[in-house]
């Protein structure tokens, strides 16, 4: 049986995941929506099936253009430690365009959400041992940034600039 869904965080609140995250060489539901691994997406079709996409993934502008198609994209984080889903969702975004759901599968810490929603990502699906209402609040961790992000594509200086003009 495929791994059943944990606490997921979309949109900012607490909702039912329709999706069953499908590892590589786990059954598959006979019904329902999954998320399997890239290549076994590209070699499917339908809304009823999702990429996830390695850390190591190497975002081509072909893959991006095919993944522009998917419902939603998962990105997995083998370890908190491993920065390069970050990378991935960001360019998803800002260079391609994806407009669908970036969710964060794996080791997905609420010391992480604040940092990955700027980067792009709208869903958490989060570890077993993390606290839900800490994860919530951890997405307002702080009230301004600095640097630009796909939330605020505009630096703090500029924002003040303008708005002092």
């Amino acid at each position: 049986m495929p791994e059943q869904p944990r606490t997921l965080i979309a949109n900012r609140r607490v909702e039912d995941d329709e999706w069953v995250l499908c590892e590589e060489d786990a059954p598959r539901p006979e019904s329902g929506r999954v998320i399997v691994p890239l290549v076994e997406w590209q070699e499917a079709s339908g809304d009823d099936i999702a990429p996830l996409l390695a850390s190591d993934t190497e975002l081509t502008p072909e893959l991006a253009e095919q993944l522009l198609a998917a419902p939603l994209v998962a990105i997995d984080f083998p370890r908190f430690t491993d920065g390069r889903g970050y990378s991935i969702a960001r360019q998803l975004r800002e260079r391609h365009g994806y407009r669908g759901q970036i969710r964060a599968v794996g080791d997905v810490l609420i010391d992480q959400l604040y940092y990955m929603s700027r980067c792009g990502f709208d869903a958490f699906l989060l570890r077993e041992d993390q606290i839900v209402e800490d994860a919530l609040n951890a997405l307002d961790t702080f009230s301004l940034s600095y640097q630009p992000g796909t939330d605020t594509p505009e630096p703090l200086f500029r924002r003040r600039m303008r708005e002092s003009a």
